[in-house]
């Protein structure tokens, strides 16, 4: 009688197996793809088989999801999915705010922003999203100007004032970290700081506030919103079990939004 509990048990698990829905996750290692990973057995345990896979880019996850290779985009912020939709032709959605990554700048060289010298170098994302974050964080710490800082997309053209004449060189948000030995300083989003050791908190010279806009968003396409693996993928994501799992894991410098 046991052998035959012991295999149906079995069977019942290797059928729950067979027929889970298998879901793709696009993500940016960290702490996209960290977070992933932590919620994987509780999606699982609702019969859900989890695929992560990983993107350094920001634009590649979202054609993926557009050209429906993945079923879910955990690697960008609320206005960028925006400007992408406008931009690229997506059709991505909000399906809820999970957290928010608080942008720094970063120097080996000064230990305040008042020591940057005249004709400094300033290295900065190229996304439009991050570029006018970055913008708009130099232009609190007192560093630049900007014709208007409530605007919705700025580029270094929409700086007015430079009184040290700083030059700006954008690139690849990826690479900032490993710009920061040939900057004065560098203005790099906290996925890529983490990811590259550093601690936004201890480590940056200046840090924006934990109020920041720029919320990090769970994404699928329009038309996906309302499946129930979006509604549970959702619910999972945003349980006080993953905000402690943040807080716990990342400190200040990642903060949950829900």
């Amino acid at each position: 009688m046991k052998k035959l509990l012991l295999t149906s048990i079995i069977s019942g698990a290797l059928a729950l197996n067979l027929y889970a829905q298998k879901l793709i996750v696009g993500a940016t290692p960290v702490p996209h793809a960290e977070i992933i990973e932590f919620i994987k057995p509780d999606l699982e345990a609702k019969g859900y088989e989890i695929e992560i896979k990983e993107f350094n880019d920001y634009i590649i996850p979202a054609l993926t999801l557009e050209a429906g290779e993945i079923d879910f985009n955990f690697s960008i912020g609320l206005p960028y999915m925006k400007e992408l939709n406008k931009t690229k032709g997506t059709h991505m959605v909000n399906l809820t705010g999970v957290h928010i990554e608080p942008l720094g700048i970063y120097s080996d060289k000064i230990k305040s922003l008042d020591e940057l010298k005249d004709g400094a170098k300033v290295t900065l994302p190229n996304d439009v999203s991050t570029e006018t974050r970055s913008l708009k964080l130099l232009e609190k710490a007192g560093v630049i100007k900007l014709a208007k800082s409530d605007a919705e997309f700025l580029t270094t053209l929409d700086v007015v004032e430079n009184p040290k004449k700083l030059n700006f060189i954008t690139l690849e948000p990826a690479s900032l970290p490993r710009s920061i030995k040939d900057t004065d300083i560098a203005i790099i989003n906290a996925n890529y700081a983490l990811e590259a050791g550093l601690n936004p908190k201890n480590d940056s010279i200046f840090l924006e506030d934990k109020d920041s806009p720029y919320l990090n968003v769970l994404i699928v396409k329009e038309g996906d919103e309302n499946l129930q693996s979006s509604k549970d993928f959702k619910e999972i994501i945003t349980s006080p079990k993953v905000r402690k799992f943040i807080e716990e894991k990342y400190s200040s410098a990642v903060i949950p939004a829900f």
